[in-house]
């Protein structure tokens, strides 16, 4: 079938499966998640398995915009606020999932140390995309979302960081050591650390060619050149693309005025591109995996859940955050997905004898986390009382301005 058409197929399942998801007040992204599935070998296979690297693109275009989203909520005067208790409780609920998944696949199913501390460190990382969807969608603003996007953030450095030194402790253990010790373990600071200078970098670079932007079109041209600009460096200097659009994002809301309608402008172009990020992430979840999983892989998907809500709520708690943070923001941060993925190649490339295993179990667990997540995302945003809180908060605005003019 011509690729042209299978994208047109893809976006119109994808439209209607976000239309039937509102009418069960369910958000978007499940839906076309839900979507998605039919497209993929679970039943037409309409989208087959060779289709994947055709619609790479879009993937990586998607995360990268994602990404650069994300370095909006990095406001330097905002995070002073909340700085310290970002942290805390980002470490705290990527501390309680690694330990949960690890104390879970070494002690109770007896894997080996390389199998558990690999998988274990996999469970840490967040995926960013559908939380965010849904945090726009209904229009959420309050303690709780403004500590998700951050810690999403925050918590994806970590991940990535806590693999790197998992797979250089795995590597050791399984007899497959070709690096020292100290490069195994230096190796992810430089990644991470090369995506910091490369973020900045291209950040105020991207300021400064934004001044000669006349336009919301150029604007909008401008801002999206650089998210792809940022991808590709990125991908061909061996670094994280997701970490390089945050710290560009980041650069750009804190040292350019108005940055806001550069954000605006890429939003304007997203909606067709969202929409066929997660109905393909759909097509590539085969319901076959249900079968081949096996209780491993449920207690996996049970004991990252429990890890993540353990740890942000004993985080939360520590530094006296508001309740609603406290109560509920375990819940926000249970999705799954680009990331694993990403990792899960890197284990097929360098500890294949594992690579079975890990992969069938991360692909069950994002098919788990992709459809249940969002859901869990905007109970967690509705119990909280933060669903329409943008809209509030404007309202809220124009009455002092109103009342002090009078």
């Amino acid at each position: 079938m011509d690729i042209l058409l299978k994208i047109s197929i893809v976006l119109v399942v994808g439209y209607i499966g976000g239309k039937i998801a509102k009418l069960f007040n369910l958000p978007n992204v499940s839906g076309y998640l839900v979507a998605g599935l039919f497209l993929g070998p679970s039943f037409s296979d309409i989208v087959t398995a060779q289709d994947g690297s055709s619609f790479t693109i879009i993937s990586e275009l998607a995360l990268g915009i994602i990404a650069f989203t994300i370095g909006n909520e990095f406001v330097i005067k905002d995070m002073k606020k909340l700085g310290k208790s970002i942290v805390v409780i980002t470490v705290a609920e990527v501390i309680g999932a690694v330990a949960v998944v690890f104390i879970a696949m070494y002690f109770i199913f007896r894997q080996p140390f390389a199998f558990s501390i690999v998988i274990a460190a996999m469970s840490a990382a967040t995926a960013p995309a559908a939380t965010l969807l849904v945090i726009k969608q209904f229009k959420a603003h309050g303690p709780l979302t403004k500590t998700i996007l951050p810690v999403v953030a925050l918590d994806d450095v970590l991940g990535i960081i806590v693999f790197g030194v998992a797979m250089s402790l795995a590597k050791i253990t399984a007899g497959g050591v070709k690096l020292s010790l100290f490069h195994m373990i230096l190796d992810p600071f430089v990644e991470v650390g090369g995506s910091l200078l490369l973020g900045v970098l291209l950040g105020i670079l991207l300021v400064l060619v934004l001044k000669r932007a006349k336009d919301h079109d150029e604007t909008q041209i401008v801002a999206l050149a650089a998210i792809g600009i940022a991808t590709g460096l990125s991908k061909f200097l061996g670094l994280s693309p997701l970490l390089t659009n945050i710290v560009m994002g980041t650069t750009l809301v804190n040292t350019k005025r108005n940055s806001k309608r550069v954000f605006a402008a890429v939003d304007k172009f997203v909606p067709v591109v969202y929409v066929l990020f997660f109905t393909l992430a759909g097509a590539s979840l085969d319901l076959k995996i249900l079968y081949s999983v096996g209780l491993m892989g449920v207690t996996y998907v049970i004991a990252r859940a429990a890890g993540k809500i353990i740890g942000s709520y004993i985080g939360a708690k520590s530094v006296n955050a508001d309740k609603a943070v406290t109560k509920y923001l375990g819940f926000a941060l249970l999705p799954q997905g680009g990331i694993s993925i990403g990792l899960s190649v890197i284990v097929k490339q360098q500890l294949p004898q594992y690579a079975v295993a890990v992969t069938t179990i991360i692909m069950f667990s994002i098919l788990i986390y992709e459809v249940s997540g969002p859901i869990f995302a905007k109970i967690a945003i509705s119990k909280a009382g933060e669903i329409d809180g943008y809209n509030k908060k404007k309202k809220k605005v124009k009455e002092k301005i109103i009342i002090e003019a009078n």
